[in-house]
């Protein structure tokens, strides 16, 4: 090859390797700029918190999620969710959302909570199918969203388990527990227990034919007529659901509390708050 040719050559050998070296870099660098492409956690892999948080990117800190790190009975672990963080002044949260990616249906249940709930904070107990990730998602009335998941181990399924003794009658039997003094606007504990089997729809049987599904769908409160909570409730939730959660009322009157299923059945209870 002439001197001249091989210079040409050469020069243009350099400038390839110059172009690959940049092209590289500038890679790592967009990588570094759009860490949530190489996130992998357990919301960004569920379709139902996707399709619950859009495009917004949540907070990961101020929201809480209480949970056995073992359970030998997936079919009633405890579960409690708060929310710590701090909001603007005049908001507060509207909503949160639970969920387990591990069970045939990953939807828990939705809380709706009003400035009658006077604080974020909910226990119930739910069915886990598998060592799995529990997932939930509040969202502040203007619109602020805070996630957080935490992984609990299961060894016997909660989804398919069958219960042991005699039934009993599905919306029988509610009870509510109130304090016996409320302070007005301060929120108070609320304990509500309602006998139901919560059918999921998947267990079989003695015949091996498939139970149909049974489940309380929505329970909802209300402070003279006013709404202060309201849940939805989903197969996750165990049988003979069990809320405790808040209310902070300004005077005194009646509370109702009323459950539904998803046959249309109805049960209530009513009570009268003593405020002062």
């Amino acid at each position: 090859m002439p001197l001249f040719a091989f210079a040409q050559a050469n020069r243009s050998c350099r400038r390839l390797l110059r172009g690959m070296t940049f092209a590289a870099i500038g890679l790592g660098i967009f990588a570094l700029a759009v860490p949530s492409l190489a996130s992998n956690e357990p919301w960004q892999r569920l379709d139902a918190t996707q399709q619950l948080l859009g495009d917004a990117i949540p907070r990961t800190q101020g929201l809480e999620l209480d949970l056995p790190h073992v359970s030998e009975d997936g079919s009633a672990v405890p579960l409690t969710v708060r929310f710590t963080g701090e909001l603007g002044k005049s908001d507060y949260i509207e909503r949160i959302d639970l969920f387990a990616n591990g069970n045939p249906y990953p939807e828990i249940a939705a809380f709706h909570l009003t400035p009658l709930s006077g604080k974020a904070e909910i226990s119930t107990r739910v069915r886990l199918n598998e060592t799995q990730q529990v997932i939930a998602v509040a969202t502040s009335q203007q619109g602020e969203q805070f996630v957080t998941a935490r992984e609990v181990r299961i060894t016997v399924s909660g989804c398919l388990v069958r219960s042991g003794g005699t039934t009993p009658e599905a919306l029988s039997n509610p009870r509510v527990n109130l304090p016996t003094g409320m302070s007005s606007g301060e929120p108070a504990e609320v304990r509500t227990l309602i006998n139901h089997p919560m059918e999921t729809g998947l267990r079989e049987d003695a015949n091996g034919e498939r139970m149909p599904r049974h489940i309380i769908e929505r329970f909802h409160v209300s402070l003279d007529g006013e709404t202060a909570f309201e849940a939805e409730l989903h197969q996750s939730v165990s049988a003979n659901p069990y809320l405790r959660f808040y209310l902070a009322p300004q005077t005194s009157g009646e509370a109702e509390f009323s459950w539904q299923d998803n046959s249309g059945n109805t049960a209530r209870h009513a009570a009268e708050l003593d405020v002062s």
